[in-house]
């Protein structure tokens, strides 16, 4: 039914920048708030970050704040995460989620994940 395909995963060094994509064929977009969640090996999943879905607000966990930044592009159906400064810590699978309001992300469609690998 509803596809969220995120991308922009890779191979990194400490210190380095990534953007990840997620393209969204929920319609209509702008109404749905997007998340971003990781899971690395032998850990539970964890939030990273949401947007509600005008945009106007942002939530962060503790681990990625002033470092990362969500945001969102309606015209585009994709929302994104702006990674700098990644740390060893960062590397995880990352999905990218969307529910009717921030609150509810975890109740809602669910993507495939990309791989962020960061060397030390």
């Amino acid at each position: 039914q509803v596809q969220l395909l995120e991308s922009g995963g890779g191979l990194v060094q400490a210190g380095d920048s990534l953007r990840l994509s997620c393209a969204a064929s929920v319609r209509p977009f702008r109404i749905y708030a997007m998340g971003w969640f990781r899971q690395a090996p032998g850990k539970e999943r964890e939030f990273v970050g949401a947007i509600s879905g005008s945009g106007g607000n942002t939530y962060y966990a503790d681990s990625v704040q002033d470092r990362f930044t969500i945001s969102r592009d309606n015209a585009k159906n994709t929302a994104y995460l702006q990674m700098n400064t990644l740390k060893p810590e960062d590397t995880a699978i990352y999905y990218c989620a969307s529910g009717i309001t921030v609150a509810t992300i975890g109740d809602g469609y669910w993507g495939q994940g990309t791989q962020v690998t960061v060397s030390s």
